[in-house]
């Protein structure tokens, strides 16, 4: 007998850098919370959009392209894009594979990014910048979901491939990439302390 399993779900987690993850992190922590600080636009989008928390993603979501720091981090990135790339066998001989938005998350205590996905976008992902211990990470949703018709549940002890969700841990430094059209969310943090992040999309049309 043999069991084939076709159309893998792929979802890459990688330390940035080797070393100096600290330092840079640093430097983006202070620029992430300076822009809080003085964006008054995208406060007032965050309160009618993403109740609790602050993203820069409705009023300064290119941020490689305005500042050196997150201009680094896109450079830091890109050998990792090369890398997914080359996993999932896509062919961008013709094509360059490019990001096109870079925003902020800043989520305290009962903050929520409830279940989305990015559309007109290719390859998404997310820095960690700070993450205090016990804060939830990003939860995926089988993408099939909608189509297991008369389904039984999965075992508790179920393989991370059979399961309809699967949480990654957030680590501070490292990234998470993936396609998408993977719809994700990150549920409420009951720790007091913010969870700061960096999201980013990747085109290639």
């Amino acid at each position: 007998m043999t069991i084939h399993e076709y159309f893998p779900t792929r979802v890459y987690t990688a330390a940035l850098q080797k070393a100096g993850a600290r330092e840079f992190n640093r430097r983006l922590l202070q620029e992430c919370r300076q822009l809080r600080a003085d964006d008054a636009a995208g406060r007032r989008w965050s309160a009618r959009n993403y109740p609790g928390g602050y993203t820069s993603y409705g009023s300064a979501h290119r941020l490689q392209r305005i500042s050196p720091t997150f201009e680094a981090l896109q450079r830091k990135l890109q050998s990792h894009v090369k890398a997914f790339s080359a996993a999932v066998q896509w062919d961008l001989k013709d094509r360059e594979m490019s990001m096109t938005d870079c925003w902020i998350n800043i989520m305290p205590r009962q903050t929520a990014h409830s279940l989305h996905l990015h559309p007109l976008s290719t390859l998404s992902g997310t820095y960690y910048v700070q993450v205090p211990n016990g804060v939830p990470g990003i939860k995926f949703e089988d993408p099939r979901l909608d189509r297991f018709m008369a389904a039984p549940p999965r075992t508790v002890n179920a393989r991370p491939s059979n399961r309809t969700w699967i949480t990654l841990p957030a680590v501070a430094g490292h990234l998470v990439l993936f396609e998408s059209w993977l719809r994700h969310e990150v549920a409420p943090s009951l720790i007091n302390e913010e969870r700061i992040s960096v999201s980013f999309n990747y085109n290639w049309f």
